[in-house]
């Protein structure tokens, strides 16, 4: 078991190296297992919509994240066949945004995922579904 997780942690670390998009936004990754993952993010100014709120992508991207990490943890090379996200209460401005990444199932290449998007308070503030599809590449060469 430490094994995978070591490997796990490895094939994160070298994703979130070249994500760009995640370091921007200041996504930092907390916790990863082989098929979970927990993210967070700290919403700032320049991540307002016309309304004074979270704009819906930047809460999008964050438990894109979590997904990402969480199909990806097995090192086997992994993208989104599908996603939806329903929001359920608006974020603000200095907000600590987290993104847990659920399992819920892996057959063969394909996986689903539950990622629950969470403010300072605990309080469910998105929830996304992410369909993945594993190719036949590695991130990492074992």
């Amino acid at each position: 078991m430490e094994e995978n997780d070591d490997l796990t942690k490895r094939v994160v670390d070298t994703m979130m190296k070249e994500d760009k998009a995640s370091k921007h936004l200041g996504i930092e990754v907390l916790e990863v297992t082989p098929g979970t993952a927990k993210v967070s993010m700290t919403v700032r100014d320049d991540m307002l919509n016309g309304f004074g709120i979270c704009h819906g992508g930047m809460t999008f991207t964050l438990a894109d994240t979590a997904f990402a990490c969480a199909c990806n943890s097995r090192n086997r090379k992994t993208v989104a066949l599908a996603c939806t996200i329903n929001f359920v209460a608006a974020a603000k401005a200095g907000d600590v945004l987290t993104a847990v990444a659920k399992e819920l199932s892996l057959s063969g290449r394909t996986g689903l995922y539950d990622i629950a998007v969470t403010n300072q308070a605990g309080a469910l503030v998105a929830q996304f579904r992410g369909t993945s599809y594993g190719t036949s590449s590695t991130v990492l060469d074992a």
